[in-house]
């Protein structure tokens, strides 16, 4: 079962170098996410919280370093928990929440499931639209979770509490549904990816912790493979994986969601040198690097708080 939930950062390297990259790429600085968390500091000074995290630390000797929660030691999940609340919602919970935000959209219950007790039983029949709200209306709706971790609330493809594997039919995340709507209401591929691209840019999520944005971008892009695979028995080309990871690198990001910064962007990593020209430069050094997020539809990005502010 760890074999199927959890993905492989080498393979994904030695698909394309350049992939591996994509994910771990932080929009808002130009460079890396950081670890963000000590859990690693045992490796090594690389992998201390305010440092970036690069191919080369996650691959290789390391190739099994970053795994999602239920594949961590009891202590190791005891201390996530203890130092940053890190407790994750099961499926069951997640979809009895996401039910009320499509019964809020289409004003009806049970759209694409019924609710049973800890679990539900998935509406096989085709979504109905109405006139006013179209199928394509429903792809377009932004949704955005807060404090991700692998963004259980957007795709679901296993339940971060059990560890259980969920068929492509089954999923409930936010994103998922989306997909089946998708999947539902069109035939040829080319259409099929243009809605793809416009679901996977209507979808955000922000997480403090390195390992974890990582975990959910990693989520998101094997959702739509998972999803290519469902439709067509197809496996995407490198370039519609590279258009894809692209979108979630932006979609999903890093952020202290009480400053609305990218985190340790404050300040020089702890163990790099700073030499005389670069203390000199210390206060440009202070100035925190506000979150970056990317509005597809205008084809501009801009800063987070300002949304937030009314922007």
């Amino acid at each position: 079962m760890v074999d199927i939930i959890d993905i492989n950062e080498e393979k994904l390297e030695k698909r394309d170098p350049e992939l591996l990259k994509i994910l771990i790429k932080d929009n808002s600085t130009g460079q890396n996410i950081k670890w963000a968390t000590d859990n690693y500091l045992s490796y090594g000074f690389d992998y201390a919280p305010e440092c970036e995290i690069k191919v080369e630390l996650i691959t290789g000797v390391n190739k099994k370093l970053i795994q999602p929660r239920i594949c961590k030691s009891q202590d190791e999940q005891t201390k996530r928990t203890k130092d940053k609340a890190e407790v994750f919602t099961p499926s069951w919970v997640c979809n009895e929440q996401n039910n009320l935000v499509d019964e809020r959209w289409f004003d009806r219950k049970n759209i694409f499931n019924t609710v049973i007790e800890k679990g539900w039983i998935t509406n096989l029949d085709k979504i109905p639209f109405s006139e006013e709200k179209d199928w394509k209306s429903y792809i377009d709706a932004r949704r955005l979770e807060v404090s991700c971790g692998e963004a259980p609330y957007l795709v679901s493809r296993y339940d971060t509490v059990t560890g259980e594997f969920v068929p492509v039919k089954e999923r409930i995340g936010l994103l998922d549904r989306k997909l089946r709507v998708i999947n539902e209401n069109t035939i040829e591929m080319e259409e099929w990816y243009k809605w793809v691209v416009r679901a996977f840019q209507s979808i955000y999520g922000y997480e403090y912790q390195g390992d974890n944005v990582l975990l959910a971008r990693e989520n998101l892009l094997y959702t739509f493979v998972d999803n290519m695979l469902y439709k067509f028995d197809l496996e995407p080309t490198l370039k519609q994986m590279k258009e894809i990871a692209k979108i979630i690198s932006w979609n999903i990001w890093q952020m202290d969601g009480i400053k609305l910064t990218a985190p340790y962007s404050e300040a020089k990593p702890l163990f790099e040198q700073l030499t005389l020209f670069e203390l000199d430069e210390l206060t440009a050094i202070n100035d925190p690097v506000y979150c970056k997020i990317f509005d597809w539809r205008s084809n501009c990005s801009m800063n987070y708080k300002d949304i937030l502010n009314g922007g």
